[in-house]
């Protein structure tokens, strides 16, 4: 079964703080981009990556990543996935999403999500147990101190990481219905009724989002000198 690698990274990552678009952001003398990619590359499970970026920035993307298409996204996170799907084309039986802000996946979480579908699974993603005790609050309540509504059992959660897998068809399905946004590829199976299942994940898996996760992603690589164990 081929496999095809969508990668979003069309977005602005304003929450960094930095000047460019997160994906652009330099991690260890190589941008976030160019970490994630290499690390599809050397997990062995891609017969062709399609990387989604803003419109602007498609020459300088190719520049840094020349061996995968480029294409331009959209202004959400499903419009870039569907350009990816239509970059891609009819030739990948599972497809991977994988967010670029997550460059230091190792092999294994992606080897584990190709063999969930391989093994009949129309959706897969990795996730970990959630170690936090969890509060659900009322919002509508004051900014400063919101009232705890209950406590969540969190034997039953996940925190849900990519990359994200699924039959061509099913993604296609999913992202059939553009009339609603949700924050993963997994949500819009979710929503058109597509079984989702989840393997174990890895705490390197884990998204560059503020300063720290930069901070703490960029110790990682100087003291491992690993980027994809």
């Amino acid at each position: 079964m081929s496999t095809g690698v969508i990668v979003p990274a069309a977005g602005s990552g304003t929450r960094l703080g930095e000047a460019l678009p997160k994906a652009f952001v330099d991690l260890d003398g190589r941008s976030i981009l160019e970490v994630c990619v290499a690390g599809i590359v050397d997990a062995g499970i891609a017969d062709s990556v399609v990387v989604v970026v803003p419109v602007d920035l498609i020459d300088t993307a190719r520049t840094l990543v020349p061996d995968v298409t480029v294409v331009a996204g959209g202004a959400h996170r499903s419009e870039s996935v569907r350009a990816g799907l239509d970059a891609l084309g009819s030739d990948y039986d599972i497809v991977l999403v994988h967010d670029a802000a997550r460059p230091l996946v190792p092999a294994s979480v992606f080897r584990r999500v190709v063999d969930g579908v391989r093994a009949g699974h129309p959706a897969v993603v990795p996730g970990l147990p959630v170690a936090d005790t969890l509060k659900q609050v009322d919002p509508s309540g004051s900014s400063s101190a919101e009232r705890v509504v209950a406590t969540v059992d969190r034997e039953v959660l996940r925190a849900i990481q990519t990359p994200q897998g699924f039959t061509r068809e099913a993604l296609l399905r999913a992202h059939a219905d553009d009339s609603g946004l949700a924050t993963d590829d997994a949500g819009l199976a979710e929503r058109c009724g597509i079984d989702v299942h989840v393997v174990p994940g890895d705490p390197l898996a884990f998204k560059i989002t503020t300063p720290w996760d930069l901070r703490i992603a960029r110790d990682v690589l100087a003291e491992t000198g690993k980027v994809h164990p």
